[in-house]
């Protein structure tokens, strides 16, 4: 009878993945980036370990979003302090940084655990088709 290895992080392998922002839905386009920073596709996932792999998004900006979300969706901060709630709209997002509205999305998408920090450092998302990591997708 065989049984099953247990994962080690020696044997977890590192890969790239580009995603391509460009008409696509937001929170559709999340998911997906979510479950390859997790590494739920990989054969050898465990929820105890990092398993993810490192992904590149372009075309931050033209990212879309379904309804009426352009004028209602909120982004809100709560300092703690009296006065302190600080509400933006989508629209006033995405003008000034639009990589902010993606990475928002994917961070709640992933694990609420000590894993997410690392998983996050993966994620590079860019705003236009060029991109600093050309020498990773060279094959």
């Amino acid at each position: 009878m065989k049984q099953t290895t247990p994962t080690k992080i020696k044997n977890i392998q590192r890969n790239w993945h580009i995603v391509d922002a460009k008409g696509k839905i937001l929170g559709r386009i999340a998911t997906e980036i979510a479950q390859h920073l997790i590494g739920k596709r990989k054969p050898y996932f465990v929820p105890n370990l990092d398993c993810g792999d490192s992904v590149v998004v372009i075309n931050a900006k033209r990212v879309e979003v379904s309804g009426n979300k352009e004028t209602q969706k909120k982004y809100t901060r709560f300092s703690g302090y009296p006065g302190g709630l600080k509400v933006r709209r989508y629209k006033e997002v995405k003008e000034n940084s639009p990589e902010e509205v993606l990475r928002h999305a994917v961070r709640g998408m992933l694990p609420k655990n000590k894993l997410r920090d690392g998983m996050l450092k993966r994620l590079h998302v860019f705003n236009e088709a060029e991109h600093t990591f050309t020498d990773k997708f060279a094959n």
